[in-house]
């Protein structure tokens, strides 16, 4: 069996600090005040050695004599990526709640939240009562694992195990999480597994099979996850995360560039067989649209397609991916909300007529998360701007009408509850060529859009390395942040009461455009029908049919004689005869 990474705490004490670096002759353990050691090789790239320390001792590997390198598997940081690594001991914290066992799937409407902006991981806990008092039941952090600098938008991080130090210790962690159980609320963790950031990553100097030369990915030659050694490091992190931190669940970012579905589906597996008692959700990221991952031991995956086509129908915007969603968008919304994909199989403009996904209407709604906004599409406009800038408030009203009374599994981003009007921009905390490289790319990555076509316009796209970047990024309550979180929290509760019960059961019964930005859809949930209707066009549109009863929410103006009113939301609930 393939060993683990990372140090190991034997039975008399002492640890066993482990190092995989194929192809090298000499590795050195270094302990700060302790001495230096060699390592004995085991095999298959292995060096291992055993030593009396003590937690909380710094340590570090010296390859081949002349480089000096971090653990890659640290769990720990006395400070920068670049440094000493600290030796953490056995689990001391003490568990508050250690019966909690998670919550149901069904149960779920998240918000992600970036803990650097809030402040770390303290100042979220702080948080943690207001998000639960407006009805949230999960927070998604956006990745927390140690990274060059003091700020990091989340997906540059090169040790993977490690907490980064700028957001606070591991125990600060433990009592995040311990804290969101004492109220009911599941904490999911985002990790990266596609790529490592570019500044600190030292495995390429000494492990170069953990990476496969022959594939190329945007970040660089791929990893080789067909190497058991890199499966192990990776499938370990898993279940590291879920044991250590005690989390309900991980995102895992941008699969379709991992390219192994095998691998993912192995890791499923191991998670499931390792923690078969509690409830454990585990999301995708995936541009594929890929469905059978979704039958394959992964609960969910981020539904873009959802958040595409309502950004189209809101803000009019078809340039870049949105060309995929510019062509009846109606129709498109209704196929999301029926059959989860709106892409199942057929060619993506975007994608240079390549098929995309596969057929998914056999997936339950639970399949899918929804979201009207997330890190990447606030994060990735050149200017950092949500849609509360972008569209009238009562036109988005009734798309969040949608997002949280829809059956599939809302999500919110931070400062979403609250109406923030404050840019969420793309930050770094790089220096010397690298930072030049970061500011120069971002801003050619615009060029082709008509509003960045001139370099003047370009240059005023926040430097990613500036602090002030960073600083504008944090999310401020809106000026109407009252009435945002009365709305959402009435939304929660109604969908809490009448549909949470219900959707694990729930089954499409049909989706259809009533007017160009108008959809109509139904769902039957248990012994009764569940009948949505949202209008974000100017003009009043017919419902079709005009369900029975009155309407059980309504956001905007009241439906009338069979017609739903402009910038409008209603939702029904009936006794099936």
């Amino acid at each position: 069996m393939t060993p683990g990474h990372g140090p190991l705490w034997l039975e008399d004490g002492r640890a066993r600090f482990r190092l995989w670096a194929p192809g090298r002759e000499q590795v050195g353990l270094e302990l700060d005040g302790l001495g230096a050691f060699a390592m004995s090789p085991t095999g298959d790239g292995w060096f291992e050695h055993d030593a009396d320390a003590a937690p909380g001792v710094k340590y570090r590997f010296r390859i081949d004599q002349d480089l000096i390198v971090p653990d890659p598997a640290s769990r720990a940081q006395a400070d920068d990526v670049h440094g000493w690594s600290l030796l953490v001991g056995p689990d001391a914290y003490a568990w508050r709640h250690p019966d909690w066992f998670g919550r149901a799937w069904s149960d779920a409407v998240i918000c992600e939240v970036h803990v650097g902006l809030l402040g770390g991981f303290a100042s979220v806990t702080e948080r943690l009562r207001e998000l639960s008092a407006v009805g949230v039941t999960a927070i998604q952090l956006m990745p927390v694992n140690a990274f060059s600098g003091s700020r990091s938008w989340g997906y540059d991080g090169v040790l993977p195990y490690a907490p980064a130090s700028a957001y606070g210790s591991p125990d600060d962690l433990k009592a995040l999480v311990d804290t969101a159980h004492g109220l009911g609320m599941m904490v999911l963790l985002d990790v990266v597994y596609n790529h490592f950031g570019p500044d600190g990553n030292y495995l390429p100097a000494y492990a170069e099979a953990f990476f496969d030369e022959a594939r190329r990915t945007p970040w660089g030659p791929a990893i080789a996850f067909g190497r058991e050694p890199v499966a192990r490091f990776f499938i370990d992190n898993a279940i590291h995360w879920l044991v250590t931190f005690r989390l309900d669940g991980l995102r895992f970012d941008a699969v379709h560039a991992i390219g192994d579905n095998g691998f993912l589906d192995r890791l499923a597996a191991e998670v499931r067989t390792r923690l078969p008692d509690r409830h454990i959700h585990l999301v995708l990221e995936n541009e594929a649209n890929d469905p059978v991952r979704l039958s394959a031991g992964f609960d969910a995956q981020w539904n873009d397609d959802f958040h595409n086509v309502l950004h189209v129908l809101l803000t009019d915007e078809t340039s870049s991916y949105y060309q995929d969603f510019a062509d009846r968008p109606a129709e498109r919304l209704a196929r999301c909300l029926a059959e989860g994909f709106i892409y199942q199989g057929e060619g993506s403009p975007n994608h240079d007529g390549k098929p995309r996904g596969g057929a998914s209407a056999y997936l339950p709604p639970t399949a899918f998360v929804s979201f009207l906004q997330n890190h990447d599409q606030v994060g990735n406009r050149a200017l950092g701007e949500r849609l509360t800038t972008l569209v009238s408030q009562d036109r988005l009203r009734a798309a969040m009408g949608l997002l949280l009374m829809s059956p599939q599994i809302p999500m919110l981003f931070m400062g979403e509850e609250s109406g923030s009007q404050t840019p969420f921009l793309f930050f770094t905390d790089f220096h010397d060529d690298l930072a030049d490289a970061v500011r120069e790319g971002r801003r050619r990555e615009f060029a082709k859009f008509p509003a960045f076509a001139d370099p003047q316009a370009r240059a005023a796209i926040p430097d990613p390395n500036a602090m002030s970047t960073f600083e504008a990024s944090r999310p401020l309550a809106g000026p109407d942040a009252e009435d945002w979180r009365e709305l959402i929290s009435h939304l929660l509760r109604l969908r809490r009461d009448n549909l949470a019960p219900h959707i694990d059961g729930a089954i499409s019964l049909g989706a259809r455009a009533i007017g160009p930005k108008a959809v109509q859809a139904a769902w039957r949930l248990g012994d009764k029908t569940y009948t949505l209707a949202v209008n974000l066009g100017d003009a009043a549109t017919r419902l079709s049919p005009t369900p029975p009863g009155p309407p059980l929410v309504i956001v905007g103006d009241a439906p009338s004689q069979g017609q739903l009113p402009p910038a409008a939301f209603a939702a029904w609930l009936a006794q099936d005869p």
